[in-house]
């Protein structure tokens, strides 16, 4: 497929990945903008909500690689149907929730993984990769941050992870040395949610602060008038003073801990 250049000057279009049992899967690569220098850039996965690599997302993808990062954004659903993109209205919602009951969780781990491990092949990446989630893609970049070695991770309104935080105590409890598996890593994380959130409520909100108040490495970020969504500009959820806001610690939080070669400010 030919490079697409939108008009911040990335570019993009879609790439295959190898699956761990042999097969292939369709992710979205977005390239940051070519600038004089021309040198390597951080990496970054970002996770789909239950609509798919669907426009939205392809853009979240497009915007993240104009801030300067090398962006895959995997097709989780590939094993049920390749390539969905799917709108939010009540017919596309209808089947997104039909694919979010039918994705293998641990399977979706192992793609995840994968899609690090091209990003860290690539001579354009250096520096580090990361994660970005939302909805559905935020509680997989969760557990991404402890199953596929990534540095670290931002989740958006990830439901479910309060019922998973034997993840992060695993991993904060353990004394392994710095070379041992990913798992046994404090890995850096941002989770954004809304005080609006029904599917996330506060309670759970509390329980994950008071799981978490032991790690420094992470930050809870939460916004008064948001709800659930609120990052996506398609949906009616959609708040721009937060989304804006939750765009500019998760760009401040990914270049304390993604820096690009030579940079010091990590």
């Amino acid at each position: 497929m030919t490079d697409a250049t939108n008009t911040s000057g990335a570019t993009s279009r879609w790439i295959d990945i190898p699956s761990f049992d042999g097969q292939r899967f369709a992710a979205y690569l977005a390239m940051p903008p070519a600038t004089p220098r021309a040198e390597p850039a951080p990496g970054l996965v970002i996770l789909q909500e239950i609509w798919g690599v669907n426009a939205h997302i392809r853009s979240v993808a497009e915007q993240y690689a104009s801030d300067g990062y090398v962006v895959l954004a995997p097709d989780l659903f590939w094993r049920l149907q390749p390539r969905v993109d799917l709108g939010y209205d009540e017919a596309g919602t209808a089947q997104a929730f039909g694919f979010r009951k039918g994705i293998d969780l641990d399977l979706a781990d192992r793609d995840i993984a994968a899609t690090a491990d091209a990003l860290r092949a690539m001579t354009a990446v250096a520096g580090g990769v990361g994660v970005v989630g939302y909805c559905l893609g935020g509680m997989l970049a969760y557990r991404a941050a402890f199953k596929a070695g990534l540095d670290c991770a931002v989740c958006y309104y990830g439901g479910g992870i309060a019922q998973q935080l034997e993840l992060a105590s695993s991993s904060s409890s353990s004394s392994s040395p710095p070379s041992s598996p990913p798992s046994s890593r404090n890995v850096p994380l941002a989770l954004h949610f809304g005080d609006k959130d029904a599917h996330i409520g506060p309670d759970q909100v509390a329980t994950i602060r008071t799981a978490l108040a032991a790690r420094p490495e992470v930050r809870i970020d939460t916004y008064a008038n948001a709800d659930h969504g609120f990052n996506c500009w398609a949906r009616p959820s959609y708040h721009q003073q937060s989304a804006a806001l939750a765009h500019g610690r998760s760009l401040a939080f990914l270049s304390t801990h993604l820096a690009a070669p030579g940079d010091s400010n990590a």
